[in-house]
């Protein structure tokens, strides 16, 4: 079964981190990627960019809007994410509890919901 776990935190904590605890974060961050690929749990990984070069779309009236900047008012935001393959939720549960980000925010781990004639 496939999870989605999304790594939240405050960017503006990450830019405080020393220059040395940013690449041990980075390094470990890697490192427990790899941990996982050669488990065969990882599909996928990335961290992403700001969240103040993120631009959301909705429609109002008919119409497509865009919005620069971030989705939400709130101290934390979404840095990155992690596809996985698990057994199961608590394997998941599992795994994600090893993600080094977790130091720094929550990760929220969601089963993907399949859709009808996927």
């Amino acid at each position: 079964m496939r999870y989605v776990c999304l790594v939240h935190g405050d960017e503006a904590d990450l830019m405080a981190l020393s220059e040395e605890d940013g690449r041990k974060l980075t390094r470990d961050s890697l490192d427990y990627d790899r941990v996982l690929d050669e488990a065969g749990h990882l599909l996928v990984a990335h961290a992403l960019e700001s969240p103040t070069r993120a631009t959301c779309l909705r429609t109002k009236g008919g119409r497509i809007v865009a919005t620069d900047g971030p989705y939400s008012e709130t101290k934390e935001q979404l840095l990155g994410f992690l596809l996985i393959e698990a057994k199961d939720r608590k394997e998941a549960l599992a795994l994600a509890s090893k993600v080094p980000m977790l130091r720094h925010g929550p990760i929220e781990v969601r089963a993907v919901h399949w859709l009808e004639g996927e």
